[in-house]
């Protein structure tokens, strides 16, 4: 349909666009082609967040590289636990569940300071759970039914779910909104901060100390903002690194001999180490092959829409070598679908799944693009250095299985997802 198309409504036209440069040139220009922040208001209900206000910069810099070691760590030593269940196993059908319960782990360390053993699906059903591992299941438990049932919260109110009459649906709904806040643990952090007995690096922590630094200029955080990003960040950076880490690894399974292109790029960096002497600043930036899987799964599979709008005031963009008006009061949408699949850009290959391919910056916005660059970006890398490898059938049969799983039963419930992923059970060995 063109580079550039309108889908008129009765209420805003929305724009597609599908030219790379004009998409960069968009997100470039953040005071033209401003975030519609009345379409992720719905949030605020949890408190003001980095999704709904303007600014708010003091949020966007607690993701700090203390905080990405953080992750590394955390993903490092959850990965390896995760690998030693699944390897002691004929095969697994629980791994998109148990890559959600990993996604979840490291949020929760990286976000609130609190550490949970992995533990995979099959076991905690086998054996229940207890301690904290009990607590994790709390935790994981009381953010999906937040997460799923968000817009009834937004729609109704907490005040109102609050009432003792209601339903006990209803009432469960409240339950684990109140407990998803205790999970913050705002008031500790605090508390360690004016006590200086803070230590180590989370994302709670780093808002607690950048807001109370920044109150004397009038520029810091408010409780409630705190809270809401905090919630924003769990909301954002759960399903869609476990959905991602999902697509990736069925994709692996497919296609062993990118399997063997990553293990030869892991064995380079780091050796015969131990995954627990594998250094973030010296390892991660050297695991190039690893993160263009994760870019090359969300080219395909990208679970996050981006939208833009241009307010009360036309702009001008240049598509295609022409320049155009853009109305005011438009909505944009990019048409990413479409950029990342058209073959002017990716190759005659473009709808088929191959890591090695060159990701151009202008053609690539899996994460968006200009100042306001995912947050949270780097939370999900480190897990694609994983292996895999299909069993049970000839490899060829259980390829094109597994291919046809990825394409024919993904569709968006909340985000883009694979629904029915345990039936193609993976068996995991050691290399």
């Amino acid at each position: 349909m063109g580079d550039l198309w309108v889908l008129v409504t009765p209420f805003k036209n929305w724009i597609y666009v599908n030219d790379p440069d004009a998409l960069s040139s968009i997100f470039r220009r953040r005071s033209d082609f401003t975030r519609p922040v009345f379409v992720t208001e719905i949030l605020n209900d949890f408190g003001p967040n980095i999704s709904t206000a303007k600014g708010q910069t003091c949020a966007q810099h607690c993701f700090n590289e203390q905080n990405n070691t953080v992750v590394w760590d955390e993903a490092l030593t959850l990965t390896r636990d995760m690998l030693k269940c699944w390897t002691s196993k004929p095969s697994v059908d629980t791994a998109a569940s148990d890559l959600r319960t990993l996604s979840l782990h490291v949020l929760s360390r990286a976000g609130s300071g609190k550490s949970f053993k992995f533990e995979s699906q099959e076991d905690r059903m086998a054996h229940g759970s207890s301690g904290t591992e009990a607590e994790a299941a709390n935790y994981k438990e009381s953010l999906l039914t937040v997460v799923d049932n968000c817009v009834l919260i937004v729609g109704l109110g907490t005040k109102f779910l609050a009432q003792p009459w209601l339903p006990k649906k209803l009432r469960d709904v409240y339950a684990a909104y109140v407990s998803f806040r205790l999970y913050m643990m705002y008031e500790e952090e605090k508390a360690a901060y004016a006590n200086d007995r803070a230590i180590g690096s989370n994302l709670m922590r780093s808002m607690i100390r950048a807001s109370q630094a920044d109150t004397k200029d009038g520029g810091g955080l408010t409780e409630a903002e705190i809270y809401g990003n905090m919630f924003v960040f769990n909301f954002a950076g759960h399903d869609t690194t476990a959905h991602t880490f999902t697509f990736a690894m069925y994709f692996l399974a497919a296609n062993t001999d990118v399997q063997e292109w990553l293990s030869e790029e892991i064995n380079h960096v780091c050796g015969h180490r131990a995954v627990k002497e594998w250094d973030y600043c010296a390892d991660f930036p050297r695991l190039k092959r690893c993160l263009s899987v994760m870019f090359e799964t969300i080219r395909l599979y990208g679970p996050v829409p981006v939208l833009r709008w241009t307010a009360d005031k036309a702009q001008p963009l240049l598509v295609g070598g022409k320049t155009l008006v853009i109305p005011p009061h438009s909505m944009i949408a990019p048409s990413y679908g479409s950029v990342h699949t058209d073959p002017r850009f990716w190759g005659p290959d473009s709808l088929s799944w191959n890591p090695s391919r060159f990701v151009t910056k202008s053609s690539f916005g899996g994460f968006s693009d200009g100042p306001r660059d995912c947050p949270g970006r780097k939370f999900a890398e480190v897990e694609f250095v994983a292996t895999m490898a299909p069993a049970g059938e000839g490899l060829e049969a259980a390829s094109r299985r597994v291919l046809d799983l990825i394409e024919n039963d993904s569709s968006p419930v909340l985000l883009l997802q694979m629904l029915h992923p345990e039936r193609a059970p993976l068996v995991w060995k050691k290399r």
